[in-house]
């Protein structure tokens, strides 16, 4: 696909805002070892939420709620994201049991690939029921 259809026509997500809701922050270690919880435990929340793009890159108008298919959801401890790489998780755009926008993850449910202790950067993508994807949103760091 040429990069001018790619801009014009791919979703919007630089706008995006990322909050993480939990326990204990985002802070931790910056080990690449990290540990798996005790046998029985389970990774602490780290819920992370979005607002859903609402225009195209050429600032056309889209409802995400009928033009998005899901968001990707891309992890790894450098931050750094590259068109192939695999998204560690993907959620439908719609709920299907509610019929509303999805805007929100708990990271933790990346359980066993995530462990307590590296630091993790996440970046999202839109991807429209086309296949069009976004640009990564801006990185940002967790840890549990």
């Amino acid at each position: 696909m040429s990069t001018r259809i790619r801009t014009i026509l791919m979703i919007a997500l630089g706008l995006m805002m990322a909050t993480f809701i939990g326990c204990g922050g985002g802070g931790g270690s910056s080990s690449s070892e990290g540990t798996p919880p005790p046998a029985g435990a389970s990774l602490p929340a780290r819920v992370l939420s979005w607002e859903a793009p609402t225009s195209y890159v050429d600032s056309t108008a889209m409802d995400p709620v009928t033009d998005l298919d899901r968001f990707e959801i891309h992890v790894n401890e450098t931050g750094t994201f590259a068109d192939a790489d695999p998204p560690l998780a993907a959620v439908s755009a719609v709920d299907p049991a509610t019929h509303t926008l999805t805007t929100s993850f708990n990271l933790a449910n990346l359980s066993p690939h995530v462990t307590m202790g590296p630091k993790y950067y996440v970046s999202l993508r839109a991807v429209a029921l086309t296949g069009l994807k976004s640009d990564y949103s801006p990185p940002v760091s967790f840890s549990f």
